[in-house]
This record gives structure tokens, C-alpha cells and sequence, in this order.
């Protein structure tokens, strides 16, 4: 590999992790796995990530979108 590719390939991952995509799915990602140790404690046993996940998605995620949006709305409006 070339030092100009390598540098091409850190300058891509870069702008991929300060992406907006990327933060949400990072963000998606911690609501997930703090949802995965809640019901884990819960139950008294490891759910799993793809237990949890399926569960997040189906009880949480709609409105945890609902939120990051007004949330973003929020700071992007001028205020007086």
C-alpha cells in the first residue's frame, strides 16, 4: 500500500466518523446497549445485543428519533 493511499484511507475513515450518519448510528448504538444492560439486570441474565436490539428498535426507537429530531430543532433555531 502506498503512503498516498494510507493517507486517503485516514482521511476517508476521518470524515466518516464525524459524519452525522455516523454519530447517529453511534448514538442509536449506546441507547442499544444501555437498553441490553437494563433488561439484562432486569431478567437477571445476558439478553444479548441481538435480543436487545430488535427490542429497542420495537418499543424505543421511533420515539428516540422523534426526540433527536426536536432536539436538533431545538438548537438549530434562532433564539430572540
Amino acid at each position: 500500500m502506498t503512503t498516498l493511499t494510507k493517507t486517503s484511507d485516514a482521511g476517508s475513515s476521518e470524515f466518516v466518523k464525524q459524519s452525522s450518519l455516523y454519530q447517529e448510528f453511534l448514538a442509536e448504538r449506546e441507547e442499544i446497549l444501555k437498553h441490553k444492560w437494563i433488561e439484562s439486570e432486569r431478567l437477571g441474565h445476558d439478553i444479548g445485543f441481538e435480543r436487545a436490539l430488535l427490542d429497542w428498535i420495537r418499543k424505543h426507537r421511533d420515539s428516540w428519533r422523534a426526540a433527536r429530531r426536536a432536539q436538533r430543532a431545538d438548537n438549530t433555531t434562532p433564539r430572540a
